[in-house]
C-alpha cells in the first residue's frame, strides 16, 4: 500500500489491505463520527467498513446492506452502516431519518453518500474509492471540519506505525 501524504490519498493492493486501512480507522474512530464512502460498484467500500467494524472490536462480519438500506453492529461505539445505493430521489433519503444515526455512542458509515450529499451534515470524512488500472484502488480521504482533518491526519500516522501491513510510504 502507498500513501500520498499531500494528498492523502492511499494506494490499497488487495481487499486485505482495504479491511486493514479500514481497521486502523475504526480503532481512531469517536462517537458520533460520519464517514461518507463514494465510489463505483467494486471499489471496496464494504471492505473498508469491516475493517472499521474490526477496529471497533466488533465481532461480527459486516455485510453490504444494499438490501436492507442500514445495519447495526455493536462494540466499543455503535456502527451503523448505510447503504444508498437502491435509493434514486433525495426524498426517499430524507425520510430515513438519517439524524438518528448520527449519535454520540455511535459511529456512523454510508456507502453511497454522494446519493444523499445534499442532506448529510457538512462535517465528515469523505472516503472517495476509485479502482485505477492493475487491481489497485485510490482511497482518498476528504476532510471537513476540524475533527476530521485531525482524524485524517491521524490515520496517516497510523499507517506510518502500522507494523501488522508493510506499507509502502513516499
Amino acid at each position: 500500500m502507498i500513501v500520498d501524504m499531500a494528498h492523502s490519498t492511499v494506494t490499497s493492493h488487495s481487499p486485505e489491505q482495504t479491511r486493514r486501512l479500514g481497521q486502523l480507522i475504526g480503532g481512531l474512530a469517536q462517537g458520533n463520527d460520519l464517514y461518507l464512502l463514494k465510489g463505483n460498484l467494486g471499489t471496496g467500500k464494504t471492505h473498508l467498513v469491516q475493517g472499521i467494524a474490526f477496529g471497533l472490536g466488533i465481532k461480527e462480519y459486516a455485510c453490504s446492506p444494499s438490501f436492507m438500506i442500514a445495519r447495526e453492529y455493536h462494540g466499543r461505539l455503535a456502527l451503523y452502516h448505510l447503504d444508498l445505493y437502491r435509493l434514486d430521489h433525495i426524498e426517499e433519503i430524507s425520510d430515513l431519518g438519517l439524524d438518528e444515526y448520527f449519535r454520540a455512542d455511535a459511529v456512523c458509515a454510508i456507502e453511497w453518500a454522494e446519493k444523499g450529499s445534499v442532506i448529510l451534515p457538512q462535517d465528515n470524512l469523505t472516503i472517495a474509492l476509485e479502482h485505477v488500472p492493475g487491481d489497485v484502488r485510490e482511497i482518498t480521504f476528504l476532510p471537513q471540519g476540524a475533527r476530521y482533518i485531525e482524524l485524517s491526519g491521524a490515520i496517516m500516522d497510523a499507517l506510518k506505525q502500522d507494523r501488522e501491513i508493510i506499507w509502502k510510504l513516499p
